[in-house]
């Protein structure tokens, strides 16, 4: 990361030099000025692709979510204590009874 900030850097100093020849008179300066730029641009975004790795591997993980509980049956469930069909046990279901 550090590279590619300094070569960013020196670049940047670069496209600005041959940015002055170019205006000075010397008409290939203006190609040196566009290469310049484009090996900017790049080096600038790989230093901040390598910035994100970096900060993603430095961040602490998030717990892992709890697991579900399974929801309640029996006497505690949503049919009550006595079932729907009001005996002491809770109804098998449509399933079942076929």
């Amino acid at each position: 990361m550090t590279l590619a900030l300094v070569a960013w850097g020196y670049l940047v100093l670069a496209a600005i030099d041959f940015g002055a020849t170019a205006r000075g008179g010397d008409s290939r300066s203006w190609a040196f000025l566009a290469l310049a730029a484009v090996g900017a641009i790049a080096c600038l975004f790989l230093a901040l692709l390598l910035l994100t790795r970096l900060l993603r591997a430095l961040a602490t993980p998030a717990p892992p979510p709890a697991p579900p509980h399974p929801p309640a049956t029996g006497p505690t469930g949503p049919a009550g204590p006595t079932g729907p069909t009001g005996g002491d046990t809770p109804s098998p279901g449509r399933r079942a009874a076929r």
